[in-house]
C-alpha cells in the first residue's frame, strides 16, 4: 500500500508540528504503543521542544495502561487496543493527565506477525484529541517489516496531528 510513501520524513513532520505548537503556545502529550517512542523522540529532537512537549509514554501492555495512565477495566469495557475508539481514548487520557492542549496516540501491530486481537501486521489507529476537535484514522500498510511499520506509524500520527493543527488555525 502506498499511502505512506508520500509522507515527509519524521524529523520534518516533527519540526513543522513543533513550530506550530510553539507559535500558538500550545502543548502536547503523547501515548504510543507500536511506534515505540519514535513520535516522542522526533518531537524532542526539535530544538526548543520544552516549549510544547509535556511528556510521552510507551503504553505497550495492559499493565502499562493501568500503571501509567490509570486505565481501568471499566474504561476498557466494550473496547480493545488497536481500534479507533481506543486510540482516541488514550489520546484523551494523556491530554487530561498532563493538562495538555493536545493528546496524540497510536495503537497498532507493527509486525512481523499480526496482533493477538486478530489485526494484520501494518495495522494502526492514530488519534488526535484537543479541546474543540479530534480526529482518528486507521492505516493498513500491508507490510510485515516491523521497523518500517514503526516509522510509518509515527509519521502517520504526526501527519494527522499536523492536519488537525493546520485546520484548527
Amino acid at each position: 500500500m502506498s499511502t505512506h510513501d508520500s509522507l515527509p520524513a519524521l524529523a520534518d513532520l516533527a519540526a513543522r508540528v513543533g513550530a506550530t505548537l510553539r507559535e500558538r503556545g500550545q502543548r502536547v502529550a503523547v501515548a504510543e504503543s507500536s511506534a515505540g517512542g519514535l513520535v516522542s523522540a522526533a518531537l524532542l529532537a526539535v530544538p526548543g521542544a520544552s516549549a510544547y512537549f509535556l511528556g510521552g509514554a510507551v503504553v505497550y501492555s495492559r499493565r502499562a495502561g493501568r500503571n501509567m495512565l490509570g486505565v481501568t477495566a471499566e474504561d476498557m469495557a466494550g473496547m480493545r487496543a488497536e481500534t479507533e475508539p481506543y486510540a482516541t481514548f488514550i489520546a484523551g487520557r494523556m491530554r487530561d493527565r498532563l493538562h495538555a492542549t493536545w493528546g496524540i496516540a497510536e495503537s497498532g501491530a507493527a509486525g512481523p506477525m499480526g496482533s493477538p486481537y486478530g489485526d494484520a501486521p501494518g495495522h494502526v489507529c492514530v488519534a488526535v484529541v484537543g479541546e474543540a476537535s479530534s480526529r482518528v484514522r486507521t492505516i493498513e500498510t500491508g507490510d510485515t517489516n516491523r521497523a518500517a511499520n514503526m516509522d510509518v506509524f509515527a509519521r502517520q500520527l504526526l501527519a494527522l496531528f499536523d492536519e488537525v493543527l493546520q485546520s484548527s488555525g
